[in-house]
């Protein structure tokens, strides 16, 4: 009996030892070869690890990088700052977006055009009011408002930005759509691109195509970095 209850353990010991390295090598394995990769590929693999994440890393990591966005010297002086509201397992923003409201900003979020293949950005007030499911249900500006407390792309100081993979030189993979690509290089070409991303979400350099536009600066959890624009 005690020989079988050890044998149990062992072999207990071991699947969760090949899953722990199994994962790690999976991590290096795609980190390392992101370049050889093609995009989907990548950000199929990378998303599949941010999903993986469990709550109180989603919680404890965003909360993190919102430190790391309320100390910058450019948050502090911008009036204009666009923000998504997260979806999925994207970095968590709505304590960002409480505290920016609470400190006098004018918060603008997107909503998606489909047709139009655009974002409009929309001035909210009070994200318990203003905000409900949109497109693919992700969380939007609505329809009440849309028109009345829009926001003219020009005026944007800041837009943070969410993102499925980032690089080392400011690199940014968006989700297929390019929406984002469009808004920050025809509509907002003036404000300050600040992508947010967990740090498994950084690979060396990213299969970027001739759309993907680069960031200004890209904050994780673990660190700040600058992209080639700035």
């Amino acid at each position: 009996m005690i020989g079988a209850l050890w044998l149990i353990t062992i072999s207990t010991a071991n699947v969760l030892l090949h899953s722990l390295f199994g994962g790690i090598i999976n991590f290096f394995c795609i980190h390392l070869n992101s370049y050889n990769m093609d995009s989907q590929t990548l950000r199929q693999n990378i998303l599949c690890q941010r999903d993986a994440m469990s709550c109180e890393e989603h919680s404890l990591n965003s909360r993190l990088i919102m430190e790391r966005a309320i100390g910058l010297e450019q948050f502090v002086r911008a009036d204009i700052i666009f923000i998504y509201v997260n979806f999925r397992s994207e970095v968590k923003t709505r304590a960002l977006i409480d505290h920016m409201l609470a400190l006098g900003k004018k918060v603008v979020v997107p909503v998606t055009l489909v047709k139009e293949k655009a974002l409009l950005p929309v001035f909210i007030n009070d994200p318990d009011k203003d905000i409900a499911p949109g497109y693919c249900s992700i969380p939007e500006p609505r329809v009440e408002i849309r028109r009345s407390q829009s926001v003219p792309p020009g005026s944007i100081d800041l837009i943070f930005l969410p993102g499925s993979v980032f690089d080392e030189q400011g690199g940014r993979m968006g989700y297929g759509g390019g929406y984002y690509d469009r808004f920050v290089s025809i509509l907002a070409p003036q404000a300050l691109r600040v992508g947010l991303a967990y740090e498994l979400q950084i690979v060396d350099k990213a299969p970027l195509q001739e759309h993907d536009e680069l960031m200004d600066m890209i904050l994780t959890e673990k660190r700040s970095i600058s992209g080639r624009r700035l």
